[in-house]
């Protein structure tokens, strides 16, 4: 029968998680760092009373807020190209459907993270117990059925036996670059307790071999025939492309046949931007460079992309006419897409391939590239001279935000900075090694259009899911991952509001991020967005009853939280400002006093399908309506 070891379920698992490991290319490491946990009623018990008496090498970190220490979790297994991951373990009920947005946050960019929710009992007996539903057609029905929709694998442990399968299962998802997300194992609490004698055998060290699939001939030569064809191919790079490590591929296949790069959000930093051949990124928060490079191009080599819409400007970028498409995915479905000639493979290990059979094949883009940078760096320089003028700013904006409420904003805030000027001078003061993070608002734009990643894997922009909250919680999961490095959330007062919990992690374990606050005193994005559709202004600014704009201390509130923090509104102090926070151990924040409407706007190419009224009593709202349904019938539609 072989050797068993009795343990409690709880126990199983950390003994579990202590013995998986991930091996790329033949270098083998720890697959699991240790577990974020906000403990309470149905987990601190069992899974505490296991982490606490036999943690093994699993490191331990106390969250403040379920949904923030899972979007750490997420960044940090993110920052390390998906070979590493945190558990999250939080209580029954409230606590773990706060866990719900980080888990559909983590499937949306197909990152790994082992989801632990705590749940009612298994046997039932002291139903309902505190914070339990009752559902009077199920009474199987609990909280943690939600996490189903937002994860890549979903079970229950409703005895302690089933545990095994449940795990391989869920490990098999972890490790699987085509299928890889969130993974969710829901543990009622009774059963966290239970003993049950586990075979031995379970516990031995089981290692996950991600072997990099290699293209069939006839994807090898497929792909090959439609480079060879084209004139004008573009290299779109993906999140999988970075997390393949096909940096070098793709720099040798863009260097030998002179193929510009362009990149989405997750792909972004892939390749350097001070490589010549770099474009930026593009679609609807693209350069011009990138997004004139891809409206002429006939042939797009995908690598890695989910083909988002705002990677493809919601199928507007493309000249379907004229334009095929090679997709290289690990996964079958996404490279499918845009009816592609699909190459199901590694990104890594396909691009070698091509390279070395490529020949001598040679683009027609001539010195091309070289003058469609040279454009966009003069546009670059162009919006970080872009200065406030209380005459006459910004003539194009009409209705509520006109040139005299902008001037109140300038005086209610103190300050003339422009987001753009802000965001350039960060970029050109910090580290070249350090790394940034944002993810909603108006600043992933920016982020996008204007920040030069001048070192591979240093711009982390979740954008698959835009989730508002996600900026200072992922910096410390970036910490987390690379500690060497200073690691910045580039986050607006928005979505400061909304969850900054995570600071709190972070100067408890001494973990020193910094974090650059856009206070542009309201939601500005999508303030943006229903005034460039015919609507006012209404529900997006932060003012108060009496009309008045509210200028928050917000350098007060991180001194409260113990953070070394500044307040800058001009080029002068922000610089200061920076260069002092990289001299200090302790978390910094720096408040930066932005004007709004002061972010880049769309450049060519950069059109966005969002729903607009077809019946309205304002003529704007009519003609945008009339806009977008012209848009429309000439996109392509599958």
């Amino acid at each position: 029968m072989g050797e068993k070891i009795r343990l409690t379920t709880a126990q199983a698992l950390v003994k579990f998680l202590n013995q998986q490991y991930i091996s790329i290319d033949g270098v083998e490491t720890p697959f699991v760092e240790g577990v974020f946990h906000i403990y309470g009623h149905g987990n601190v018990l069992g899974l505490g009373e296991a982490l606490e008496n036999n943690p093994g090498h699993l490191k331990s970190y106390q969250g403040k807020n379920e949904q923030g220490m899972a979007h750490a979790a997420t960044a940090f297994a993110r920052q390390n190209l998906r070979q590493k991951i945190f558990a999250v373990s939080a209580s029954a009920g409230p606590g773990s459907a706060n866990m719900v947005t980080a888990a559909g946050t983590a499937f949306a960019n197909n990152i790994p993270v082992l989801f632990l929710p705590a749940d009612t009992f298994a046997t039932r007996q002291p139903d309902p117990v505190l914070q339990q539903l009752e559902h009077e057609h199920s009474t199987d029905l609990t909280t943690n059925e939600a996490f189903k929709a937002v994860s890549r694998y979903w079970d229950r442990i409703d005895r302690p036996e089933q545990l095994m399968s449940a795990l391989l299962r869920a490990f098999e998802v972890l490790t699987n670059p085509a299928t890889t997300g969130p993974a969710t194992i829901c543990l009622p609490q009774d059963v966290e307790a239970m003993a049950y004698d586990y075979p031995a055998s379970f516990f031995t060290k089981r290692i996950h071999y991600l072997d990099r699939k290699l293209p069939t001939q006839r994807e090898l030569d497929g792909a090959i025939a439609s480079i060879k064809e084209s004139k004008r191919p573009v290299l779109l790079v993906g999140g999988g492309a970075k997390y393949s490590e096909a940096r070098d591929e793709i720099v040798a296949l863009s260097e030998k046949a002179n193929i510009p790069i362009v990149e989405t959000h997750a792909g972004k930093s892939t390749v350097e931007f001070t490589h010549q051949n770099n474009l930026g990124g593009n679609g609807i928060l693209g350069t011009s460079a990138a997004n004139k490079a891809v409206m002429n191009a006939d042939l797009i080599i995908g690598i890695g992309t989910r083909y988002t819409d705002f990677t493809t400007s919601s199928r507007t970028l493309f000249d379907f006419d004229h334009t095929t498409f090679l997709n290289i995915n690990v996964n079958r479905g996404q490279a499918y897409k845009f009816d592609g000639f699909q190459v199901v493979a590694d990104a890594k290990a396909a691009l070698q391939l091509i390279n070395k059979n490529i020949g001598n094949y040679q683009s027609s883009y001539g010195e091309e590239m070289i003058s469609l940078k040279q454009e966009w760096e003069k546009e670059r320089n162009r919006l970080s001279a872009t200065k406030f003028n209380r005459n006459d700013f910004r003539p194009e904006i009409a209705d509520h935000f006109n040139q005299e409420v902008l001037n109140d904003y300038a005086d209610a805030l103190q300050t003339e900075l422009t987001q753009t000027e802000a965001l350039i001078k960060i970029n050109d003061v910090v580290d070249s090694d350090a790394i940034v993070i944002s993810s909603a608002g108006s600043l992933p734009g920016d982020m996008q259009r204007i920040w030069n990643a001048n070192v591979a894997n240093t711009f982390h922009l979740e954008y698959g899911y835009s989730c508002m909250g996600y900026e200072i919680a992922g910096a410390l999961g970036t910490k987390l991952a690379r500690p060497e490095q200073e690691s910045y959330a580039v986050v607006g007062d928005g979505s400061f509001l909304m969850l900054h919990s995570e600071i709190v992690t972070a100067l408890q374990y001494d973990k020193k991020i910094n974090l650059l606050l856009f206070d542009n005193s309201g939601f500005g994005c999508i303030n943006n967005l229903q005034m460039d559709h015919g609507n006012g202004s209404t529900g997006t600014e932060f003012r108060t009853v009496n009309n008045e704009i509210m200028n928050i201390d917000y350098k007060k509130i991180g001194e409260g939280y113990g953070l070394k923090t500044y307040s800058v509104n001009n080029l002068e102090d922000l610089a200061a400002a920076v260069e002092d926070a990289k001299n200090q151990r302790v978390s910094t924040l720096i408040e930066i006093k932005v004007l709004p409407k002061t972010m880049t706007d769309g450049y060519d190419g950069s059109w966005w399908n969002v729903g607009v009224a077809e019946v309205s009593e304002k003529e704007s709202v009519q003609k945008a309506a009339a806009e977008r349904q012209q848009i429309l019938d000439n996109a392509r539609q599958y």
